[in-house]
């Protein structure tokens, strides 16, 4: 028992030499179409190089066009001399010119000697069927598609929406139970026989010849008519992109194409000189009858795919870059943000850093320059300090500094007083922890000691521009981890909310008491210095209820909790 190969050739004629000797050398028939878009001069290079192996044929050309039927008629001349030269022949391998075997020629054999009568195509019914694109399932066979869809593509569309409107369908001829599937095949000289000698072969040929993409359903179909044992799926290992173009393979895809187990693979990049060195030379393996496997590295495939559509988190494809809300989250890490905190507190960057074992910022969107830790001028992967390039596109400023800094939480300061862009930005990142004391603003205002009429003109700003960024936040699209207080709330248990929000930082210090309070503002006169804004007519509300004459609470000093110096 023999099988033979029918090669579909177009390009890169030497590698489809090469592969074609393998498998004659190894006394397997070969049949090679060549499409008649080749030059005379390549084609007849191709006969050249062949032409001391009795058992490869050429049979007669087709001119082929991707989707239409001119792919089937080139299959069935080929198929038809290879049932016709070589009787011996049981099974036939339909490949490509692309394809590669990827184990020994006597495996393959004895795997089909062993199912001398099963045919192995994949062939589902279109409701079965979810890997089509350009939603023609069903319809592929109910329409005509005189038009090809890469040269035509406005006859071929503008035809297909008039046949809905008018509501055409075509008659599917008897017995015929629409099947589709990849157009990579293996039949048993049985079934195929019966297909290419049936009677009724020449309605058949005329109902295909105007679906869409018939390749990829002719045989699917006919086969259901005459085969006794059907395996639906493929020898050839094929795998196709969300937009069903099919994967290359390279040189670096060596280890997948050997865990696959399949017996040819297809498409190799033809410069892919590592593949073709390996798999056209025999390996010593002894007795194997593992079973394709393309499932093994359907996990790979699955990354890239995703990796392809929906990128790596707080990456900016460039396919993607200009459509909002199309990446796959908005940074790469989380990141807490502190509004009014180094408002109220001395120093607060110091203690925080030494509080969370990390580098952390000041205000990173001062209208001056960008604050970072050590007030450095460059930082993470060179992004400068400058404010003009910070501005020039904020999101993109932050994402850079997350990405750059992956392992190391980052953190900073924000006010009413810095840039408000990126304020929509973190509330729409999932891996921002944002807190804020509201009307923290004012306690600058209060010790800045400026004339009290431009302290209440800076007053209604920031207020306003806290207010703004507020009402972002509690919008029911956030996703960001929002915390937020008013002043008057905040100094009521200012230990407590501090630690709050460091246990959900996490990090080493998680869990653990704060030891070390940072050092409040004094706030003596603050309660009369809010009353006075009000009676110039400018009312802070978003400090809260703050009492004008404001009583220190007594310090703790049993030393069961830390205490706060005011």
């Amino acid at each position: 028992m023999s099988v033979g190969f029918v090669m579909m050739c177009h390009t890169a004629l030497h590698r489809a030499a090469q592969v074609a000797r393998h498998w004659a050398e190894r006394d397997c028939p070969v049949v090679i179409h060549v499409d008649q878009r080749v030059p005379r001069s390549a084609y007849n290079g191709l006969k050249s190089d062949l032409a001391d192996l009795p058992n490869v044929k050429f049979c007669g050309r087709h001119k082929c066009e991707w989707g239409t039927w001119s792919l089937v008629a080139a299959s069935q001349t080929a198929s038809e001399m290879m049932l016709a030269e070589f009787p011996s022949v049981r099974h036939v391998f339909l490949s490509s010119g692309s394809c590669l075997p990827l184990r020994p020629v006597d495996e393959l054999r004895a795997y089909l000697m062993a199912r001398p009568r099963t045919d192995f195509i994949e062939s589902v019914t279109t409701e079965d069927v979810e890997w089509t694109v350009d939603g023609l399932h069903s319809e592929r066979f109910q329409l005509r598609f005189p038009f090809s869809w890469k040269r035509h593509r406005r006859f071929f569309d503008g035809y297909v929406e008039l046949q809905r409107k008018i509501g055409f369908t075509r008659r599917i001829p008897d017995g015929l139970v629409p099947h589709l599937g990849s157009q990579w095949w293996c039949l048993t000289r049985q079934t195929l026989s019966a297909i290419l000698q049936d009677p009724a072969r020449k309605a058949h040929d005329r109902y295909f010849k105007l679906v869409w993409i018939p390749d990829e359903s002719y045989y699917q179909t006919l086969v259901r008519k005459y085969s006794t044992q059907i395996e639906s799926r493929s020898l050839t290992l094929s795998k196709f992109d969300f937009q069903g173009k099919p994967h290359v393979f390279y040189d670096d895809h060596l280890h997948l194409l050997k865990r696959s187990d399949c017996f040819v693979a297809r498409k190799i990049w033809p410069r892919a000189d590592r593949l073709y060195e390996t798999f056209l030379t025999d390996p010593d393996r002894g007795p194997v009858m593992a079973e394709p496997a393309p499932g093994k590295i359907d996990r790979v495939f699955s990354k890239a795919l995703e990796r392809r559509t929906r990128g790596r988190a707080g990456m900016y494809m460039h396919s993607r870059f200009p459509n909002p809300d199309w990446e796959n989250g908005k940074t790469a890490a989380p990141f807490s943000v502190f509004q009014g905190f180094n408002d109220l507190f001395e120093n607060f960057e110091t203690w925080l850093e030494r509080r969370l074992g990390t580098r952390v910022h000041g205000n990173l969107f001062d209208p001056a320059r960008a604050r970072f830790a050590g007030d450095a001028d460059v930082y993470a992967g060179c992004l400068s300090a400058a404010a003009k390039l910070r501005d020039y596109n904020p999101e993109r400023f932050l994402t850079s500094l997350i990405w750059n800094t992956r392992g190391e939480r980052q953190v900073f300061q924000l006010s009413p007083r810095d840039r408000q862009r990126i304020g929509a930005f973190l509330a729409s990142d999932g891996n921002a922890q944002i807190s804020v004391i509201t009307g923290a603003w004012a306690v600058p205002l209060f010790t800045s000691n400026k004339d009290f009429q431009t302290i209440r003109k800076t007053a209604a700003l920031l207020q306003k521009s806290e207010v703004d960024f507020v009402n972002v936040l509690r919008r029911v699209q956030t996703r960001a981890d929002v915390r937020i207080w008013s002043l008057a709330e905040f100094i009521e248990e200012p230990m407590e909310n501090l630690q709050t929000i460091l246990d959900s930082i996490g990090g080493p210090s998680s869990g653990a008491r704060i030891t070390e309070a940072p050092r409040m503002v004094d706030l003596t006169g603050f309660g009369q210095f809010l009353q006075n804004l009000k009676n110039q007519g400018m009312n802070p509300h978003m400090t809260g209820d703050f009492p004008v004459e404001y009583m220190q609470p007594p310090s703790q000093t049993d030393g069961a909790r830390p205490y706060l110096v005011r």
